[in-house]
């Protein structure tokens, strides 16, 4: 069962999908991923394993909604740029192809952590592979071309969203992003309040929780402005060593500020 913040997430996602949608094309698949019981399923037990048995932040069906939210409204500030995505500068779809390469990439990229932590963008793949194609057959019944594309991307963007790998696309660059953006300390506060013995994930845990907000709005220099605030300094970990080894590896690093301030203070420009 679906929780109030994952059905607040998915009306707001309707929303933003609709607006930006010449057809019908890019919602049909974002109902089907989010009404999905397999996908709903994985998503849940990923969240069990990354919570429960590792003792990491939640990498579940809030992550991966938040994660699909943040990948769609920076997609649409790019958009409202006049910045192209690399499916459309390839000549190879349009914009909602794009859109729903994103949309696929971030509701998927982090289903493999039901095998744990190591390697998961790989076991993400392998897991998302079956969903992918289904969806799109369901969505494009008659354009291989188009499947093919979608797929190629939507996995490129799995594959890369740890920033450990060099990918090329515009698309699977903004995952990248959307993935680091989510790190405020609502999505440490289970892992903090069931641990009871240090393990590897503490420091992710606690420098999350000292995040209080990560606002994504339109820039003044560049299309996309990224604002953290913080509690306190422990969060500058994951703005350092988490969100900006991300953006730096990042196709999409042209095209965002990065911002953050502590308390009251003044905000510190980063890029």
């Amino acid at each position: 069962m679906k929780s109030p913040r994952e059905r607040d997430i998915d009306i707001t996602l309707i929303d933003m999908v609709e607006s930006l949608s010449l057809t019908t094309d890019a919602m049909k698949c974002l109902k089907i991923l989010l009404a999905n019981e397999e996908i709903q399923a994985q998503q849940e037990f990923a969240n069990t394993v990354s919570i429960v048995r590792l003792g990491f932040n939640d990498h579940g069906p809030v992550h991966m909604r938040t994660v699909t939210y943040n990948s769609v409204l920076m997609l649409s500030l790019l958009k409202k740029a006049g910045i192209k995505t690399s499916i459309e500068k390839d000549g190879s779809g349009n914009f909602e192809d794009s859109l729903i390469a994103v949309m696929m990439a971030a509701m998927f990229h982090d289903l493999g952590m039901q095998m744990g932590r190591d390697n998961h963008e790989e076991h993400s793949m392998i897991l998302a592979l079956p969903l992918i194609d289904k969806i799109l057959l369901d969505v494009f019944p008659d354009n291989l071309q188009k499947r093919v594309i979608i797929k190629a991307v939507a996995l490129e963007g799995i594959a890369g969203h740890m920033g450990t790998i060099n990918i090329s696309s515009l698309e699977a660059g903004i995952i990248q992003v959307a993935d680091g953006c989510d790190m405020t300390k609502g999505r440490a506060r289970i892992p903090i309040s069931l641990s009871l013995t240090t393990n590897m994930g503490h420091i992710h845990q606690y420098s999350a929780n000292a995040i209080e907000k990560a606002a994504i709005t339109a820039g003044k220099e560049k299309p996309i402005r990224v604002d953290i605030s913080m509690t306190n300094e422990a969060g500058v970990f994951q703005i350092e060593e988490v969100l900006m080894h991300k953006i730096a590896n990042s196709p999409a690093k042209e095209y965002i500020e990065l911002y953050a301030k502590v308390g009251d203070d003044n905000s510190r420009r980063y890029i």
